[in-house]
């Protein structure tokens, strides 16, 4: 009989800690979870899946513009109807919630609810209850980061946007991320005055450049009212409820909701882990080896809480090489080069490998193709929405080592192109590819002209 509880206790129920802790048992392991508010995690509740939803949602004001070229009559006078598509959303995320709740019942895992706490290296604290494992899994992931200012107080985060009671007739988004950007064409596309604030010249830094740019003219056409290089100073909150915002250069705008995306940090505190001697960092993440192990030996983490790229693929990737590894005892195979990886604005971003400017500063020669045009479905309907598409090629070896575009179904096509760059795919082989016409994807097939240098 063991002299633990468990083999494995998992703390937070998000995408590597469900995955892990059913992989766990499914391998015979008596695995217990504690999750203390979000039942699947961040992505199910308030990130990934309800974003993807709201995208959806936007882009419906558009769709109806657009009918009308189409020979569509009578949609212009279609109405949002916000509490319908934000409960929706509730019963959606419920749903799943109960999924993966079922998931994890159904293969043994026990369910514990409530914030858990390292009370001992082998040890975990949920109430007033203690329990005790082999092994510990830390799998908490991030938490919005909202810096301290006055007025900070009435800003809202991607935590709370989703359940708002009311929609903001005016709103303003600050950050220049992932969020930011894609909460920007929510919000307008579902019809608020919309503003995004970012305190330097250009957002979504480390992507390429030229998607950068090319993003900002698009999103730009999407009333979207862009404002770089401005830095809020202070929010403060007027008699009828609306927000006055201040800016360092002396600006003011008035807004009904401000959204702060402006980070996420590692949702490690109060989880007793330097008490115990876990080496935390200052930016708040578990240092951990390839193993996925803690300075600890008993207690290990992954996902957003280790540093590593915060993409729920990612968690769920670690999930099971850390599994594997517990069972086998080699070292857990994780290939963290050439992750793919899409943004929801509008238009959407679909980017895998490395930038140009990446390429170039490591020193690799470069060969880039770039195609800018309209989409088809525009021809019609007359939309000014270009999409751009762009490879980077290795000159030596004609690997295509970056593939990157700004379109609709961004996402959709570059998945398809990041198994042929694992492949090893070169320039040669995409030009040898027969392409599926008429698509916008078949034009990563048919750039034949490189960019003159």
């Amino acid at each position: 009989m063991s002299e633990f509880d468990f083999d494995l206790f998992v703390i937070g129920a998000g995408s590597g800690g469900v995955r892990a802790a059913r992989m766990a048992a499914a391998a015979g392991m008596r695995v217990a979870v504690a999750e203390d508010r979000y039942m699947g995690g961040t992505c199910v509740n308030v990130g990934c899946v309800p974003k993807k939803l709201f995208v959806y949602a936007s882009s419906y004001s558009e769709a109806f513009e657009d009918a009308a070229a189409y020979g569509w009559e009578g949609q212009s006078g279609a109405n949002f109807v916000w509490s319908r598509l934000r409960d929706n959303n509730a019963k959606e995320v419920g749903r799943l919630n109960g999924i993966y709740r079922n998931l994890l019942n159904n293969t043994g895992v026990q369910i514990i609810d409530g914030r858990a706490k390292l009370s001992g290296r082998q040890q975990v604290t949920v109430g007033s209850d203690s329990y005790t494992a082999e092994r510990i899994l830390v799998a908490t992931g991030g938490w919005p980061f909202v810096p301290d200012f006055p007025g900070s107080e009435h800003v809202i985060t991607s935590n709370e946007v989703f359940s708002m009671e009311d929609f903001p007739r005016r709103v303003l988004v600050v950050g220049g991320g992932y969020i930011a950007v894609e909460f920007a064409g929510i919000f307008a596309g579902l019809g608020a005055e919309t503003h995004l604030s970012y305190r330097r010249e250009l957002f979504l830094r480390g992507f390429d450049k030229d998607v950068r740019k090319f993003v900002r003219d698009e999103v730009g056409k999407k009333s979207v009212q862009l404002h770089f290089n401005h830095d809020v100073s202070a929010i403060e909150k007027q008699a009828d409820g609306s927000l006055k915002v201040c800016a360092a250069d002396g600006g003011v705008l008035e807004v009904d909701t401000v959204l702060y995306a402006t980070g996420r940090k590692p949702n490690t505190q109060g989880l007793g882990l330097e008490s115990l001697g876990v080496v935390v960092h200052k930016d708040g993440t578990i240092g951990v080896d390839d193993n996925f192990r803690s300075s600890v030996t008993s207690i290990y983490a992954l996902g957003d809480v280790t540093g590593g790229p915060e993409l729920t693929p990612v968690a769920l990737a670690e999930a099971m090489a850390l599994v594997k590894h517990w069972q086998s005892g080699k070292t857990a195979e994780i290939d963290y080069n050439n992750i793919p990886t899409a943004v929801f604005c509008q238009p959407n971003i679909g980017t895998v490998g490395l930038t140009e400017e990446e390429a170039r500063q490591a020193g690799i020669p470069v060969v880039i193709f770039k195609s800018d045009f309209r989409a088809m479905r525009h021809s019609v309907s007359g939309r000014d929405e270009r999409t751009l598409m762009k490879l980077v090629v290795d000159r030596e070896s004609d690997k295509v080592i970056g593939v990157h575009m700004v379109g609709p179904d961004a996402g959709e096509i570059i998945q398809g192109l990041a198994v042929a760059m694992k492949a090893g795919a070169t320039k040669t082989t995409f030009d040898q590819t027969i392409g599926i016409h008429p698509t916008a994807a078949e034009e990563f097939v048919t750039m034949r002209t490189p960019v003159a240098e």
